[in-house]
């Protein structure tokens, strides 16, 4: 089946020519078609390609299509390939699975946008990239994909470009992640410079006796590429732009925040398991990164009010957590929750989005309440999605965040230390998610009456895809129980064949050495689900019984909630420190050393001819008389001169 690799990410391809090139000259169904259609038709070849792969012998999950040589020199050769194994099967069956249901969605959503064709190209677009991403055989043309989707993020988050807020948004999206693509690009270099291939299969496969377990070498590589991942994936400190990213239409928030572009930085640290295996210190520098970017971003969301803000921060949160799970060599549990989140994350973000679509276009949470009588679908599928990603027993939230957390506590690379800011984040994270669920739909309205007039539940279109993403929240993680529950992992036993090499087999025993700890295991497992019902409990009662107490608790502690409101002020900081300085050196530059002194400089020569010429012009008067006496004058000149010298 490997012959049809091509055609899943060619398939949105083909739908971003056709909407794109016939852009005004399609009516609106029949953009939806032709947009629609190719992603729906890439998750059912995902899922034929991921059942064909599956009856195979697990050693043997592999295959590999080349479609043609891209890059041949010297000892340089890349091809335009894909791979297919468990790791881009899961992958793929993500991006498209969510994508589908987020294209579906956006056909109701998007209905009276003026700009409805050039949408569904982008988003065509965006699929496109993402899988390619996912699929490519090699760093460089991964790369291609990469680079994609960051284009794809500017072009969608600043969608609604004439508002200025979002065209900011777009553009800090673009350069944030050119700092974190430097990164990417240099530890690119190291490898090829080491192992002479950005091949995956070879650079895997070479790097154990190439490169010297431990050394700065491959420790640089691995923190480089950690770079790249660090903003494409929205972590300290380049996750600025993630939170702006709500400036675009909902549903390409939810693309964004669950299925492609922030998920991709913690795909490619998965994908390079053996090299990150080789560097445990790069190792301990994702894992503090992701576990500090958790919890950080998490009291951000404590204090936000708008409903799609408060969703941003916790992406960030969530995303902290799979970089945590990386960091100490459970990469399979990253990936595990890399799937949970893509399914509640996808709906809670719809389902906000079904929410501002009742609200009349509203986001601040402070003007909403009561809707849960107006909008009964989108309120039950929201309240899931929220239970699914504080991690109530039996969603899928738990047993992925569960599963961090645990390895963050028992693997030779975590710390007791790393499982408490996990552990705190839980916490967190259940509080501000019911704070959000009982502002928006509990207690009395207080919307202004032209909005409570039109206050409606969405079209079909819009609450057919909530109840799917519901359905998967719920479901979706009973693929991968632990142990624990007595019965077989087997999203672990499905992924162990990519997670294999590298002394990667060492930790696997050391983890499950520790999972044989079963009392621990249940007694923090026990210790999260308290912590979590106790913070449910705590938003129940400061905003859903007595919202009195919220703003009595705010009056005494203002200065807390001026920091959580302004996020820390980081960019205000950035601002200061990177932004104004830069842009007043390229004031500089520009006024100074460009227009006064090089193009000064220019221009005064320039002038000095000029002047010049317009001298010697004078002499040029067209009358033979005046050449014939200052030709006899210069004769009679040069005679004296010789007669005389």
């Amino acid at each position: 089946m490997s012959e049809y690799l091509f055609l899943v990410p060619i398939l949105p391809l083909a739908g971003f020519l056709i909407n794109g090139l016939l852009l005004g000259r399609l009516p609106r169904p029949v953009v939806s078609f032709v947009a629609c259609v190719p992603v729906g038709l890439s998750f059912l070849l995902s899922v034929l390609l991921f059942f064909g792969l599956k009856g195979l012998p697990p050693d043997a999950r592999v295959l590999e299509q080349v479609l043609f040589p891209w890059i041949s020199s010297g000892f340089l050769l890349v091809n335009v390939g894909f791979l297919l194994d468990p790791l881009s099967a899961v992958m793929i069956l993500v991006v498209s699975g969510v994508g589908f249901v987020i294209h579906l969605y956006s056909i109701g959503y998007m209905h009276h946008d003026p700009c409805f064709g050039r949408y569904f190209a982008y988003l065509n677009l965006f699929m496109f990239s993402m899988l390619t991403l996912v699929l490519a055989d090699n760093f460089l043309f991964m790369f291609v994909g990469w680079e994609g989707v960051g284009l794809c993020s500017y072009l969608l988050i600043g969608f609604w470009f004439e508002k200025k807020s979002a065209s900011d948004a777009g553009k800090k999206a673009f350069i944030v992640n050119r700092i974190g693509d430097f990164g990417f690009l240099i530890g690119m270099f190291i490898i090829f410079w080491q192992v002479g291939s950005l091949d995956f299969r070879v650079v895997m496969e070479a790097a154990p006796t190439m490169f010297v377990a431990g050394g700065a070498l491959i420790t640089a590589a691995c923190i480089l590429l950690f770079m790249g991942a660090i903003g494409k994936s929205a972590q300290i400190p380049l996750y600025v732009w993630l939170p702006d990213a709500m400036e675009g239409p909902t549903p390409v928030s939810a693309l964004i925040h669950a299925a492609t572009m922030v998920t991709a930085g913690v795909y490619m640290i998965a994908r390079s398991n053996v090299l990150y295996l080789l560097a445990p210190d790069a190792l301990l520098v994702v894992a503090i990164v992701g576990a500090l970017t958790a919890i950080f971003a998490a009291t951000i969301g404590l204090a936000q009010n708008d409903i799609k803000r408060v969703l941003a921060y916790s992406t960030v949160s969530q995303l902290g957590y799979m970089f945590l799970a990386c960091g100490v060599a459970a990469f399979g549990a990253g990936i595990f929750h890399l799937m949970t989140h893509a399914f509640f994350k996808a709906l809670l973000f719809l389902a906000a989005g079904s929410v501002i679509h009742a609200m009349s276009g509203e986001q601040d949470m402070r003007k909403m309440g009561g809707l849960r009588r107006h909008v009964p679908v989108t309120y039950i599928t929201m309240l899931i999605a929220a239970l699914t990603i504080v991690g109530i027993p039996g969603l899928s939230g738990f047993f992925s965040k569960d599963e961090i957390l645990w390895k963050a506590f028992s693997s030779p690379y975590g710390h007791p230390v790393l499982w408490a800011l996990g552990f705190v984040t839980a916490g967190l994270t259940a509080f501000y998610m019911f704070r959000l669920i009982y502002l928006t739909f509990h207690g009395k309205g207080r919307m202004d009456a032209d909005t409570r007039k039109h206050l409606h539940e969405s079209p079909k279109s819009m609450t057919v895809p909530l109840m799917v993403l519901a359905l998967l929240s719920i479901v979706g993680g009973w693929i991968g129980m632990p142990h624990l529950f007595g019965v077989t992992n087997y999203f672990e036993q499905w992924m162990a064949p990519v997670m294999s090499g590298a002394g990667h087999d060492a930790v696997s025993h050391a983890l499950a050495a520790g999972g044989g700890d079963t009392g621990m295991e249940v007694g923090l497992m026990t210790a999260t689900v308290i912590l979590v019902l106790v913070a449910i409990l705590a938003a129940r009662k400061l905003y859903g019984q007595t919202p009195e107490l919220s703003t009595r608790l705010r009056e005494k502690t203002p200065h807390l909630h001026r920091l959580l409101f302004n996020k820390y002020y980081v960019d205000e900081i950035y601002g200061a420190v990177i932004v104004r300085p830069l842009v007043n050196m390229s004031i500089f530059l520009w006024k100074i050393v460009d227009v006064l002194i090089i193009d000064g400089l220019i221009n005064g020569f320039a002038t000095l001819y000029n002047d010049i010429s317009q001298t010697l012009r004078a002499g040029q008067t067209g009358r033979v008389r005046s050449y014939a006496t200052v030709f006899v004058a210069g004769v009679v000149a040069l005679v004296a001169y010789f007669l005389l010298g």
